[in-house]
């Protein structure tokens, strides 16, 4: 890969800290994060929680890292959009094949992102939980900095979702400390 086609895919990822997460923007949330900041969070959740998990811990941050990196392309697309999850799933990929068809480790972030979307291997199933469990902690940040909006379904999605004992407990703190 060259210089002029890096420096191009590195501008074109940076899109992500401009898009707005879409569940925030459909309940109005003033300033709400964008794509860039719940994958950082996200990345260092993964960080934090892989070593004390039975899983590959360098495998569960790459892929972190990736796992909203089709959003470039596709949007934030959530199940409010009228999209089936194999729409969503098919145009993320095409997606994210465009996004890196000029890079020479194309396969490897590809495998990584398809291995998240799957959901079947640990680091997957792990990621999914961490994934929704920030999405938990956002929601309680900005239910309280906007206490007339009703952001409980974003909680309550968490709390179906998270299976392992290890983030449940961290779920289980969160309703605490904030009283939910």
């Amino acid at each position: 890969m060259n210089e002029r086609a890096q420096t191009q895919l590195f501008f074109r990822v940076g899109k992500l800290k401009r898009l707005l997460r879409s569940g925030w923007l459909r309940h109005k949330i003033p300033e709400p994060e964008s794509v860039a900041d719940h994958s950082f969070r996200t990345v260092f959740m993964a960080m934090v929680l892989g070593d004390t998990l039975d899983v590959d811990s360098s495998k569960l941050i790459r892929m972190a890292v990736v796992h909203d990196l089709a959003e470039v392309m596709a949007g934030d697309i959530t199940p409010h959009d009228g999209i089936t999850r194999e729409e969503k799933r098919e145009k993320e990929e095409e997606g994210l094949r465009e996004l890196l068809l000029d890079i020479s480790n194309k396969e490897q972030i590809l495998n990584l992102w398809m291995e998240y979307e799957k959901g079947e291997s640990k680091e997957a199933k792990i990621l999914r939980e961490i994934d929704k469990l920030e999405m938990a902690i956002t929601a309680v940040e900005y239910q309280k900095m906007s206490p007339e909006k009703d952001l409980y379904e974003f909680i309550k999605e968490a709390d179906l979702k998270i299976k392992t004992p290890e983030i449940r407990l961290i779920l289980k703190e969160m309703k605490t400390i904030n009283a939910l």
